[in-house]
């Protein structure tokens, strides 16, 4: 019990007030440590990489460590950047660190336009295809055209299946990590964490023509100084035409209800609802995105699922990110 209550209490402090932060600023040192695999196989590790863009500004980043290689790279199929680290047989030691400073802008959702203008979906094509664990036909394609029944615009379907989310859904904290997104499964047991919730919504809105994506990033602590290892989150986009890309984080609703033990009439979960349509607090940054990702340099396993957390390869043989004690890497957060 006193296990549980202490996780919800942690959960509680990244569930943001209705007035958030107008921005968040700190360092944060990723550091990892792989001396402790077999030395005599070769090692290989790559991170997901912090960059800047209208939402976040990135700066000061150093690197260090004994790797043998490395390099900053992006994924081919969707420019998502990444750092790259080998070290070869025999090394005894295998050690990176690297550290940012981040600056992110809470977004507040503005007026979204009602009149939808001529876009070509062909544009807009990788949004709209499926993904290994997000179909678009069949079971998916069938809920998704009874959520959106009478509705023609792209806000009108996004909203009805966002709306569909959080009412249908719900934070299950035994879902490890931040869940695998496994669509079909998550129809039949709607319960899961960020990625999974996250992953319904853009399936659905895909099933419908509507372009949608997951964001993969880290929570900033709340405190001075934090650790934020464990804090992967995952949110989700949407593109209208007219306007850009709308985030949604029908997750951190879900989330609340959880922690907070909030029914859907509460005026709480109305009020993180409607913020959260079109809006995301400033205690986040993005680093990733796609899924079904081969890396560069590719990974000698299968496509990445989803690349929210480092990844590993030792001897070709993938570790499990989601355990960071025994793949050894730690995140903190200083407050600048």
């Amino acid at each position: 019990m006193k296990r549980v209550l202490t996780t919800l209490v942690l959960l509680s402090l990244l569930i943001p007030a209705i007035t958030p932060a107008q921005s968040r600023a700190g360092q944060v040192s990723m550091e990892f440590d792989l001396s402790g695999q077999p030395t005599g196989e070769i090692v290989k590790l790559w991170i997901p990489y912090p960059v800047s863009d209208q939402n976040q500004q990135v700066s000061n980043i150093s690197l260090s460590g004994d790797y043998a290689a490395t390099g900053v790279y992006t994924v081919r199929m969707n420019g998502t950047p990444l750092l790259y680290a080998e070290w070869p047989k025999g090394s005894k030691s295998r050690q990176l660190n690297l550290t940012f400073e981040v600056e992110r802008k809470e977004l507040r959702r503005g007026a979204l336009p009602i009149h939808e203008p001529a876009w070509n979906p062909v544009d807009y094509a990788e949004y709209l295809a499926p993904t290994r664990l997000g179909p678009i036909n069949g079971v998916v394609k069938e809920l998704a055209d009874k959520i959106v029944a009478n509705k023609i615009t792209v806000l009108e379907r996004s909203k009805a299946i966002y709306d569909w989310t959080v009412e249908n859904m719900h934070r299950d904290a035994d879902t490890v990590g931040c869940g695998q997104g496994d669509v079909c499964y998550l129809l039949l047991k709607p319960g899961g964490k960020c990625t999974d919730i996250s992953s319904v919504f853009v399936a659905l809105c895909r099933a419908v023509g509507v372009p949608a994506r997951e964001i993969f990033g880290l929570r900033l602590g709340k405190k001075s100084e934090q650790e934020i290892t464990g804090w992967q989150h995952c949110w989700a986009e949407f593109f209208l035409p007219g306007h850009g890309w709308v985030p949604v984080d029908p997750a951190d609703v879900l989330k609340a209800m959880l922690v907070e033990k909030l029914t859907l009439d509460s005026p709480r979960v109305t009020e993180l609802r409607d913020y959260f349509w079109g809006g995301l607090d400033a205690y986040r940054f993005k680093l990733a995105s796609g899924r079904d990702l081969i890396l560069n340099p590719p990974q000698a396993d299968k496509p990445l699922n989803t690349f929210g957390y480092p990844y590993a390869e030792v001897g070709g043989q993938p570790l499990d990110f989601y355990d960071p004690k025994s793949f050894s890497y730690r995140f903190n957060f200083k407050e600048l």
